[in-house]
């Protein structure tokens, strides 16, 4: 269910950018950051890179997660759905936490299909959104 989990965050991360605003003068690479300069982390972006994720970045593919989080991608920054470092969301833990006992319990009583009707369309608003709802067929078991 981690993988699942994971594997979904990263393909549909609850928020598409998130901005930083540098405390003091740092270096990143062959960048110099001054202090006080406001920074976006693209997190949609760096979660479909190709180069850190493979050439199936745009498929659904849980499997990238059998190693853990860290051994996922290339790099150990770039699955990033609740930020990083010291200052990662805390709603982390409960998100995941709330998502796999729903899942859990809906699993236990039903089984879900795609509708024929379903159209693939998430949008960016505050948050990532079905454009068209989420179409599915729920069967009690």
């Amino acid at each position: 269910m981690n993988m699942i989990i994971n594997e979904s965050l990263r393909l549909y991360p609850p928020i598409q950018h998130q901005n930083k605003v540098s405390t003091k003068k740092a270096r990143v690479g062959k960048y110099t950051i001054p202090s006080g300069m406001e920074l976006v982390v693209p997190i949609l972006t760096v979660h479909h890179d190709p180069s850190q994720w493979g050439e199936d970045v745009n498929l659904f593919n849980p499997d990238r997660f059998a190693q853990g989080v860290m051994n996922a991608a290339s790099t150990q920054v770039s699955f990033i759905p609740f930020g990083h470092g010291p200052r990662i969301c805390v709603g982390l833990n409960f998100a995941t936490l709330e998502a796999k006992v729903a899942l859990s319990m809906i699993l236990r009583r039903y089984t879900f299909t795609l509708s024929p009707s379903y159209q693939h369309a998430p949008i960016h608003r505050i948050t990532m959104v079905p454009q068209h709802g989420a179409q599915i067929i729920i069967h009690s078991l």
